[in-house]
Formats: C-alpha cells, structure tokens, sequence
C-alpha cells in the first residue's frame, strides 16, 4: 500500500473537522499545506468555537484558524435548518458525536463536501448517512500531491511525523506500514497513535537493533 491521497484528483469541496485542523498546527507547516490544497476548503463554526478554549489558546490552535479565516484560505459554513436537523440526530442518538464532529457530518451533507475526519465513530457515522460522502483523513491532505511540491527536501514527511508525534494524528490501518516506511521505524517508535503501535513497537525495536542505528528505545 502506498501513501497516496484519495484527494488527488478530486476537486470537491472539503470541511474539516477539528482533529484534522489540531493535527494541521501540530505539523508546522498547516497554513502551507491548505494553501496548497486546490480544493475550496470549510470549516464548521462549531470546530471554531471548539478551538476557543484555553488549551486551544495557549498551544497556538485557536491563533492557527483565525489566521486561517483571516488569509481566506479556509471559508466558515454555518448550518441551515436541515443541517440542525442532521446535527441534533448525530448529537442525540445512540453512539452520540461531539458538536463538533456532528456538525462538519452535517455540514458535508447538506453542501455536498467531503468530509475530512480522523476519529473512527465519526468515520463510522458518515457511513450511516446516505448524503455524504465517503471521509478522507488528515494524511490525505498532508500526502496530496500538490503538498509534496510546495513542501519538497522532505518537509512534508516532516509534517507527517510532527502530526503524528505532536498533534497523535489517527491513520488509517492500510496505510500504516507505508507511513512507516515514508518517515523511517526511528520516528516511528515515537508516534504512539500509529495503528496497532504497541504490537508493532517490539518488531520496530529490532529492526533498528539490528541495524545498529543509535537510538532511544
């Protein structure tokens, strides 16, 4: 399996939720790589207000979607009344979703987006929703082949690790192995939210003993 984007040559709108802007700052390199992005690119204000918080405020996160907004280069989508409708269903029922993941779903549903999220119950209740359309991941945005020319000599599998390490950006388990192998088993080791990572770590561990790299285990 290979690191590509399903993004690549789709030209669809994105909304983005939270973890995928979270993950966009962590990486150092956010506001590049959604300016390289050709899609139109939305934001929910529930995500907004979500990075409101102290947290969000002292780590940079809440700084990173106002200049986001100020530059344009991410458009604010607010819901209509069928929208609420779709959100008040996803917040309330059975497996309910945070605000902010319920409103990117709905947002993506009423305007036809993709919906770009990392969270599994998230990935999982856009399935149950016959009007939107299939989710894409934040490695989607950060493997887009457009990305990897305005970041050339590596600075896009940099922010790739620094997703991975800072912000715990969530992968999917196909493409794991691949990552791997794109930022090397010695980040690797340091990027608990890689899929199944405890399991892989031991067989990490000697791959690099063997190749007698010096590193911190």
């Amino acid at each position: 399996m290979t690191c590509s984007s399903c993004l690549a040559e789709d030209l669809t709108p994105l909304i983005l939720d939270t973890s995928v802007l979270i993950n966009l700052n962590a990486c150092s390199y956010g506001e590049q790589i959604l300016a390289a992005i050709p899609n139109e690119i939305f934001v929910s204000d529930f995500v907004i207000r979500e990075l409101g918080h102290e947290t969000s405020h002292s780590n940079g996160e809440n700084q990173f979607i106002q200049n986001l907004i100020t530059q344009a280069i991410v458009t604010v989508a607010q819901l209509d009344g069928n929208g609420y409708a779709i959100f008040e269903k996803l917040i309330c029922s059975p497996g309910s979703l945070d605000d902010g993941e319920a409103a990117t779903i709905a947002a993506a549903a009423i305007s036809g987006a993709i919906p770009v999220i990392d969270e599994r119950k998230g990935r999982a209740r856009t399935r149950t929703l016959g009007d939107v359309k299939t989710a894409a991941w934040s490695l989607d945005l950060l493997v887009h082949p457009t990305v990897q020319t305005k970041l050339p000599n590596g600075e896009y599998i940099a922010a790739i690790y620094l997703a991975l390490r800072d912000g715990r950006m969530r992968i999917d388990e196909e493409r794991c192995d691949a990552v791997v192998k794109l930022i090397g088993i010695e980040r690797a080791l340091q990027c608990t939210s890689l899929p199944g990572f405890k399991a892989r770590m031991k067989t990490w561990k000697e791959v690099v003993l063997a190749s007698d790299d010096t590193v911190k285990l």
